[in-house]
């Protein structure tokens, strides 16, 4: 459980949740796009809120850049709809109630919270080229500069 399971330059497993809308939301319908896939730990929480609106901040650099943003976290698709609501959001947020994806993904795991180690979503951003192939993985990441740090990396793919 500790170990990354997807890897550079290896297909990304596929998926079908559920989105903020309660819509079914299936990987492999953005065949043909560049997507960012960033798992974050809860909504409305300091950290998660401003990675979420740096991501919509830059949304439209990274459409042109034909790129995708998608966040995932554990919480309900109601919890992700306040949450777009409270933070003026423009992302799609989908909802791993069942924490399958974050499991397949290997970013749910034990991690430090408060000096307590717990078993929770650890922040994490992949980057998916065309194909869908892992082009980039940051893990443990800090939010400060991240979006720009991913923007660069979507303009060399």
């Amino acid at each position: 459980m500790n170990e990354q399971q997807v890897k550079i330059s290896q297909k990304a497993p596929d998926f079908c949740i559920k989105d903020q809308d309660e819509q079914e939301f299936c990987l492999q319908d953005l065949k043909g796009k560049n997507i960012i896939l960033y798992f974050y730990p809860k909504d409305n929480t300091p950290g998660c809120s401003l990675e979420a609106m740096m991501f919509t901040k830059y949304k439209k650099e990274f459409e042109q850049l034909n790129t995708t943003i998608l966040g995932v976290s554990k919480d309900s698709c109601q919890s992700h709809r306040k949450f777009i609501q409270n933070k003026q959001l423009n992302l799609t947020l989908l909802s791993d109630s069942e924490k399958e994806v974050q499991i397949k993904y290997g970013v749910w795991k034990p991690k430090k919270f408060m000096g307590k180690e717990i078993i929770g979503t650890v922040r994490t951003t992949f980057l998916l080229d065309t194909d869908q192939r892992v082009r980039c993985i940051w893990n443990n990441v800090k939010v400060k500069g991240h979006v720009e740090e991913v923007l660069a990396a979507v303009k060399q793919l």
